[in-house]
């Protein structure tokens, strides 16, 4: 399976591209990854990609708290969010520490919204510096089941 990975380019002022990992624990990361494969038909590479998608798409979503811009990830991406919020004591921690102590709760709608929210939300993922997977984003026609307009995924 080739990986397609978009990245930012460097820029003077912002420099490369951020890395998860350099958020996100080895052990706990470790972890999650082994959960992905456990509960998933993926090997380390997809449950890597997967869980890493997650994580930029919940580090975006924290960082624009407030500014109701009706993010959403993408199927495949939010099972890697599912991943990490599951994990309650981890997820609260990193609640704690990137988006200033407030828990961004999961709102899931039951119908699925087609209206570009998903591949906008990678766009944003992309000018906040994390890179895109953009593979994982492209199942967008038929994504997006969370709470539009407000603090949640």
């Amino acid at each position: 399976m080739a990986m397609t990975v978009v990245p930012l380019a460097a820029d003077p002022t912002t420099g490369p591209s951020r890395s998860v990992r350099d958020v996100v624990p080895d052990e706990l990361w470790d972890k999650q990854v082994g959960l992905l494969m456990r509960d998933y038909p993926y090997d380390s590479v997809m449950a890597t990609r997967v869980l890493g998608q997650g994580y930029v798409y919940l580090l975006t979503a924290m960082r624009h708290r407030g500014e109701s811009l009706g993010l959403a990830p993408s199927r495949l991406v939010d099972i890697g969010v599912h991943t990490i919020i599951l994990d309650t004591v981890a997820y609260s921690a990193l609640c704690d520490k990137h988006n200033g102590g407030h828990f961004l709760h999961h709102v899931p709608e039951v119908g699925m919204k087609n209206d570009g929210s998903v591949l906008r939300t990678a766009q944003i993922v992309a000018a906040d510096g994390w890179d895109v997977d953009l593979p994982l984003w492209a199942d967008a026609a038929d994504c997006g089941p969370c709470h539009p307009g407000n603090d949640s995924h």
